[in-house]
């Protein structure tokens, strides 16, 4: 919680200095990185990132205790390369202060750059990024691993997965989502790298008839991706990544291909990392379906002031509460 004898400054300027690294790593400062992480940095109701050279300051806060002027004038004095700084008042009832009020600058970035493959964001358009940096190490696997595959990006969100896919020369990328709207991005990411998306490229509606309907068609894949938010209910079905995490990946297996893999994005903050893995050891029996790897998320979203565990529950072996495995499909 924020509170009035929190020194904020000293906070960030000391999350700013671990992320020297990082900063130095990226000149051109086209990069998607997490400055700040309140949860495990002192202050629980703040975050900040860095889309390129703009800093998007998100207040948590449930009375908006966070200054987010004194926030902005610490990043522009102490990140001289910073354009433009955005304030998002997610518990706000105002759906404008939710996506974000420029409070520094006069526009925001349109595109970040990751492992030379470049994102079309819109930082206004909903009351997160639009894009998530956490799962940069996943867009590496995917640029690495999908040469000539076939992928299915579920919960595509804004795409940038299935573009990380086509980066990497997949053969085939079916990207679904029940928003065409947040999707529209993925085109734009698409042009941004020389890639070419057409209707074929996409499936919008609800996630529980869009994958009846690619069952019934006997579709298979080579890397099936389920990203899904960690609780949702819709008319069709329901999500809880916390209490039924096998309810979605067991939706999908069946269009895995068999020496395919099939990728598990959890991110619900109040299932233990423990708990994850015999969730999905209790399907992983080496004969159809095998743990293959964890994928981890970056160091910039992991730094932590103390040893204590900051989260509600223990992510270990995972090093985040956002877990990622790849399981593999033997038959």
């Amino acid at each position: 919680m924020y509170m009035e004898n929190i020194d904020i400054e000293q906070l960030l300027y000391s999350a700013v200095e671990k992320r020297q690294a990082f900063l130095q790593a990226d000149p051109l400062h086209r990069g998607a990185w997490r400055i700040f992480n309140g949860f495990t940095e002192g202050c629980s109701d703040l975050a900040i990132d860095l889309m390129g050279r703009t800093a998007v300051v998100h207040d948590y806060g449930k009375s908006s205790a966070v200054d987010g002027h004194l926030i902005g004038d610490f990043l522009v004095k102490n990140l001289d390369f910073l354009q433009a700084v955005l304030l998002k008042k997610r518990n706000s009832a105002d759906g404008k202060e939710r996506n974000g009020m420029l409070i520094y600058g006069e526009k925001t970035d349109s595109f970040i750059e990751e492992h030379n493959v470049r994102y079309s964001v819109d930082l206004t358009m909903n009351h997160d990024n639009g894009f998530y940096a956490d799962t940069r190490n996943l867009r590496k696997y995917l640029l690495d691993n999908m040469q000539g595959k076939s992928v299915l990006n579920t919960f595509a969100y804004t795409g940038s997965l299935g573009v990380a896919a086509a980066a990497g020369g997949a053969g085939k990328v079916l990207q679904t989502d029940l928003s065409n709207k947040f999707l529209q991005t993925a085109y734009r990411s698409a042009s941004l790298n020389g890639l070419t998306f057409t209707r074929k490229n996409f499936r919008f509606g609800d996630f529980f008839p869009v994958v009846a309907a690619l069952r019934k068609e006997h579709a298979k894949f080579d890397c099936v991706i389920v990203d899904p938010p960690f609780f949702s209910r819709t008319a069709k079905g329901l999500i809880d990544q916390a209490n039924n995490p096998l309810g979605v990946i067991n939706k999908v297996r069946p269009l895995a291909a068999s020496g395919g893999v099939l990728i598990a994005v959890n991110n619900s903050l109040y299932l233990s990392g423990k708990d994850y893995l015999e969730y999905l050891e209790s399907i992983c029996d080496n004969e159809y379906l095998a743990l293959e790897q964890i994928i981890s998320i970056p160091e910039d979203f992991c730094c932590k002031n103390t040893d204590s565990m900051p989260y509600p529950v223990d992510p270990a072996p995972f090093n985040h509460p956002t877990k990622i495995a790849v399981l593999r499909v033997i038959k």
